[in-house]
């Protein structure tokens, strides 16, 4: 009989450059994951106009140095809608998440891109959720970061599936 190995109480991140955990790290104060991420809001119904409801947001995530979490600014930079309108330049909702998770990044004293670890949590902005939850599937466990649906499991090493 072989035996899951329990989700860890603080779970790791590793660091991925040009990949999605390319903005995560250290600072002065503890820890941070930053991400641009579409999302719908919870209960949402795929339907005519789900184009306006699909908003890409700039997130920056900040936790203590023992992965507590600490507090979030998440930012609606426009919808899917809007990008299509605009898919380059300034008016662009990519170019303007992008923008402001950097502003957000540089705002980070002594920042330091590397592996972090971080317990779970969880806020819900504008009706969606964000954060690192626990789920549970037929006996299997694994953290899930959302909205970004990367999942974290055995053997707990800090990559991440899709």
């Amino acid at each position: 009989m072989v035996c899951a190995m329990a989700v860890p109480g603080v779970i790791p991140v590793a660091y991925e450059p040009k990949h999605r955990t390319e903005t995560i790290g250290r600072y002065a104060e503890g820890q941070f994951l930053a991400s641009i991420t579409y999302a719908f809001p919870e209960g949402f119904r795929l339907e005519e106009g789900w184009e306006d409801q699909k908003r890409l947001y700039a997130v920056l995530h900040t936790f203590d140095t023992e992965g507590n979490y600490r507090d979030s600014d998440i930012w609606c930079a426009g919808t899917w809608a809007e990008q299509q309108r605009d898919p380059v330049g300034a008016a662009s909702p990519l170019t303007r998440a992008q923008v402001h998770r950097a502003t957000l990044l540089r705002s980070l004293p002594r920042r330091s891109y590397t592996d972090i670890a971080i317990r779970p949590f969880s806020v819900t902005h504008e009706g969606v959720r964000f954060g690192l939850v626990i789920r549970e599937d037929e006996g299997e466990q694994w953290a899930e970061l959302y909205p970004d649906r990367l999942a974290f499991a055995e053997p707990w090493d800090g990559t991440y599936d899709t």
